[in-house]
């Protein structure tokens, strides 16, 4: 918890520092959201061995850096959470792409998949080896992609606390202190938030290996 403390205390320094006119302070901003998107990325792309091929962790850290860069360029965050919000929709929406880009209709995995589970031809099925069942990995992935949508449409209230804890990786005493409102009423939204989610998947949430 203490860690934690510091680590709002640090934010918004780094913010201070930026709206004085301090441009390190942006690299810091920024780099203290990467580690849990990394985490965040891990945690969908484990089980999915087609796009760990195309998309490395970092490529997609890379990519969350320059939109946030854009974004603290036409938004000048007033406090932790400000810019906690500003990086939990740019987290959220570089994940969403991912998924786009690779399990899309015209996406690369999607392509591959279907070029692997094809039926070989008679003359060649004895002569080749028989590609890995992936029939059912886009479908899984793309529960990620619906799970993020889903967040980003749950009220206003219930999606801050949503992205402090589950994007941000905050505890609940400091989500709690970062939005001004008291522990009982954060576990009240977050418990609603994830009756939502849970209610908008039709009962089944994106699998993970935690």
């Amino acid at each position: 918890m203490a860690e934690a403390a510091r680590t709002t205390e640090q934010i918004q320094g780094w913010i201070d520092c930026l709206r004085a006119g301090d441009e390190s302070a942006r690299g810091q901003l920024i780099q203290c959201s990467c580690e849990r998107l990394r985490v965040l990325t891990r945690k969908m792309l484990r089980r999915y061995s087609r796009v760990r091929r195309w998309e490395e962790t970092d490529d997609v850290l890379q990519n969350v850096t320059l939109r946030l860069h854009r974004a603290l360029d036409q938004v000048a965050p007033q406090s932790v959470r400000d810019f906690l919000r500003l990086a939990s929709l740019n987290i959220r929406r570089e994940l969403l792409d991912l998924v786009k880009h690779y399990y899309g209709p015209q996406g690369i995995g999607t392509r591959q998949v279907f070029e692997q589970t094809r039926t070989p031809s008679a003359d060649t099925t004895s002569e080749i080896e028989q590609p890995e069942d992936l029939s059912n990995e886009p479908s899984r992935l793309s529960a990620w992609s619906e799970f993020h949508e889903k967040v980003e449409a749950l009220p206003e209230d219930e999606r801050e606390v949503f992205d402090l804890l589950w994007y941000q990786g905050l505890s609940q005493i400091e989500a709690a202190k970062v939005l001004g409102v008291s522990e009982r009423t954060l576990q009240r939204r977050w418990q609603e938030a994830r009756a939502g989610l849970y209610e908008a998947l039709g009962g089944e949430l994106p699998p993970t290996d935690d």
